[in-house]
């Protein structure tokens, strides 16, 4: 049997995986929002450390990827490719859109969006690679 949802439990092990894998890279201190799919956020932590700005950044990859029905990367390359109309898009989304890689789609067994992970501290790509490791060690698969 698949797991059709999130929840709050399903929610902290992804964080509990981010962050830990952040720690077994010595990665910088990672912010890690977790959002169903209606983009509310059903949990977020963030390492000691952390800048005062990484929840609304940690949100703001997890929300752009859900609005869009793309990671952050891709909003990213979107952001190059059309600047204005990315650029248009924080204006009318509430929780923001970050275009750079750490957001991504958390898709159930069916292939349907469930939600989205959204993690900001250290390099885009190490955002990102934990984010994959985080919707993984749930049991779940990420549009990337």
């Amino acid at each position: 049997m698949s797991i059709s949802t999130l929840n709050l439990g399903i929610a902290q092990k992804m964080i509990a995986s981010a962050l830990a894998h952040g720690r077994c890279l010595s990665l910088a201190p990672l912010s890690v929002a977790v959002l169903d799919a209606g983009g509310h956020l059903l949990a977020f932590a963030r390492s000691d450390g952390s800048s005062s700005m990484r929840p609304q950044i940690a949100i703001a990859k997890a929300s752009g990827a859900l609005a869009l029905g793309v990671s952050s990367r891709r909003i990213g390359e979107m952001a190059a490719e059309r600047p204005l109309f990315v650029g248009a898009l924080s204006g009318i989304s509430q929780a923001g859109i970050v275009p750079a890689a750490g957001g991504v789609i958390v898709l159930n067994g069916e292939g349907w969006a469930v939600g989205a992970v959204g993690i900001t501290g250290d390099t885009s790509d190490n955002d990102e690679a934990c984010a994959l490791r985080a919707v993984a060690a749930a049991g779940f698969k990420a549009k990337a």
